[in-house]
């Protein structure tokens, strides 16, 4: 893998984590009164992003390349539709939490695509941490999404 080729895999995944970072804060600012536990845990997932996005930066300025600072297009086209879709829905939990999983889709699969990579082993590591994270929070997401339903259909 070319270190420039490298760089933009490495820029990809500083946007997806961006995009983590403001889904989940958006997740936590729609987060119903009753449902502040969420909010907490959206605001930390969100933190959690954040650090990625810094140590992912970290990681291409000691490449030589220039980090990327931004959001990707679709990530803020989702993040507008989740608000769209809760002032529609009353902010309803379970379309938020539904919202919120697709914004982890999106991360896991952009992580399988970089590990799917031939990367150097110092950056796979790193990768492949950052990778657990954004499995542990789908997984944390879709079952706290699971609990809302079940509440409902009880």
């Amino acid at each position: 893998m070319t270190n420039d080729h490298l760089i933009s895999t490495l820029n990809d995944l500083i946007q997806i984590s961006k995009d983590g970072e403001k889904g989940f804060r958006t997740c936590a600012d729609d987060a119903q009164e009753r449902y502040a536990h969420y909010r907490e845990m959206f605001t930390t997932r969100a933190t959690e992003c954040a650090q990625t996005v810094l140590d992912l930066q970290d990681l291409v300025h000691r490449l030589g390349g220039e980090p990327a600072n931004h959001s990707t297009f679709g990530g803020t086209l989702h993040r507008q539709w989740v608000n769209l879709k809760a002032v529609v829905t009353g902010h309803d939990d379970e379309s938020i939490l539904n919202e919120c999983e697709r914004g982890e889709d999106a991360a896991v699969h952009a992580y399988r695509k970089a590990l799917s990579q031939d990367l150097p082993n110092d950056v796979r590591l790193i990768i492949e941490r950052q990778y657990q994270g954004a499995l542990a929070n789908h997984d944390k997401v879709r079952a706290l999404r699971n609990q809302v339903r079940a509440r409902k259909a009880a």
